[in-house]
């Protein structure tokens, strides 16, 4: 069973953050993506957390965002890359999203600029 009520609580708690942290593209955080509906990735543990990389920053407020997976998948809607020298990561192209900055937890690194080019090439290429 989806957690919605304590998803909702912890939403208004972001919702009224003040500041958001200043983050850049190319950059990887824990984001609080919540609790999602049908297949949509959600996020785990109670502050509703999953990694995603900052695809594309508008301004100082929001920013289109893939959301990673550890899980091996190979297709056209993932791309896979090396992160932290040994962790495999699949960004899932299918669910790129726009986020406020507020939502961002802490950053955990960085995808390199090589992986990040060809990130942005395979997202390109869903969009006939």
């Amino acid at each position: 069973m989806k957690d919605y009520i304590n998803w909702n609580k912890k939403k208004i708690q972001i919702d009224e953050i003040k500041n958001r942290p200043f983050f850049h593209e190319r950059e990887i955080w824990f984001c609080h993506l919540g609790v999602n509906v049908g297949f949509e990735q959600d996020g785990s543990n109670d502050e509703f957390l999953r990694p995603v990389v900052i695809v594309r920053k508008f301004n100082n407020s929001i920013f289109l965002a893939v959301p990673l997976t550890r899980t091996n998948k190979k297709n056209q809607f993932y791309f896979q890359f090396i992160f932290n020298e040994n962790e495999k990561s699949t960004a899932i192209l299918s669910q790129i999203k726009l986020i406020d900055g507020r939502r961002l937890s802490y950053k955990i690194g960085d995808i390199s600029e090589i992986d990040f080019i060809e990130l942005k090439k395979k997202l390109k290429a869903l969009i006939p």
